[in-house]
C-alpha cells in the first residue's frame, strides 16, 4: 500500500494483488450448480443471504456483522452467513471461533472449511457481501465478490478504499450501524444491488485481473533491467 510507504532511498512501487478469473473459485457457475453447493453445505436460501468470507479473527470484526445484521433484520429479512478458517498462528483463533459459533442461530450461520467452490457459490448467491475489516491490506475476497457483481459492504480501511469508490461500485462504512443501514438499502433496493454490482465487476476487470499483473510485472521488471544515466 502507498499509505505504507518508507522514507527510503530506493524506488518504491505499489502493485495491488489480482484473481484468476478461470479458477474454481472465480469461473462462471450454472444456477444448479450454485444450489448444489449450498444445500451440500445445508445453507438454506429462502431468504436473501449476507454473506462474509474471511478468516476468523479480530480484524474482520464478525461479532460486528453478526450485530450489523441483527439490526438490519429489524427491518428486512435475511440469513448471515459467516464462511471462513482461523489462523493456525494466532492464539485468539479459538476463543473468537467459539464466540461466534455462541452467537449464531437459525438466520446465523457460521461454516469452517476451505471450499473454493462454496466461496465462488456464496458470493454469486449473495444479495449483500461484507467485508467488515478493522484492518486490511488489501482483501482479495473483496475483489472476488465484486467480480462475480455482487454488492459489497466494506470496512472503511486503506486495502479496501484502493477497490471500492464509496457509492459508486460498493460502499464503505465505519460503525456496525453504518453496516446495518446499507444492508437494509440494498435488500430493499434490487435495481440499485444491480447496478452497483454492475460497477464492480467492471472495475475489477480494468484493475485486478491477471492480464494487469502481468503487465505491473513487466514494467517492473523492465524499470530494474534499463540502463541507469550517469
Amino acid at each position: 500500500m502507498p499509505d505504507y510507504s518508507q522514507d527510503l532511498s530506493i524506488p518504491q512501487r505499489f502493485i495491488s494483488p489480482a484473481i484468476n478469473p478461470f479458477s474454481v473459485k472465480n469461473r462462471e457457475l450454472w444456477e444448479d450448480q450454485i444450489r448444489a453447493c449450498l444445500a451440500f453445505y445445508q445453507i438454506p436460501a429462502d431468504r436473501p443471504l449476507a454473506v462474509q468470507i474471511s478468516r476468523f479473527d479480530r480484524w474482520k470484526d464478525p461479532g460486528g456483522v453478526i450485530e450489523a445484521v441483527r439490526l438490519a433484520r429489524k427491518e428486512v429479512g435475511c440469513t448471515l452467513v459467516l464462511l471462513g478458517s482461523t489462523a493456525v498462528d494466532d492464539p485468539e483463533a479459538d476463543v473468537i471461533l467459539e464466540t461466534i459459533h455462541s452467537s449464531a442461530d437459525e438466520r446465523i450461520v457460521v461454516v469452517s472449511v476451505e471450499d473454493p467452490l462454496l466461496v465462488n457459490a456464496l458470493q454469486r448467491q449473495a444479495a449483500v457481501v461484507l467485508q467488515n475489516s478493522i484492518r486490511e491490506g488489501f482483501g482479495l475476497t473483496v475483489t472476488e465478490a465484486m467480480w462475480k457483481g455482487a454488492a459489497v459492504i466494506g470496512g472503511n480501511v486503506p486495502g479496501i478504499r484502493r477497490q471500492i469508490r464509496n457509492g459508486e461500485n460498493g460502499f464503505l462504512v465505519e460503525t456496525v450501524e453504518q453496516t446495518a443501514e446499507r444492508i437494509v438499502q440494498l435488500l430493499q433496493a434490487p435495481v440499485l444491488r444491480k447496478k452497483i454490482g454492475a460497477a464492480a465487476r467492471e472495475s475489477v476487470r480494468e484493475n485486478f485481473l491477471l492480464s494487469r499483473l502481468v503487465d505491473d510485472w513487466i514494467d517492473l521488471l523492465g524499470s530494474a533491467t534499463a540502463p541507469q544515466a550517469l
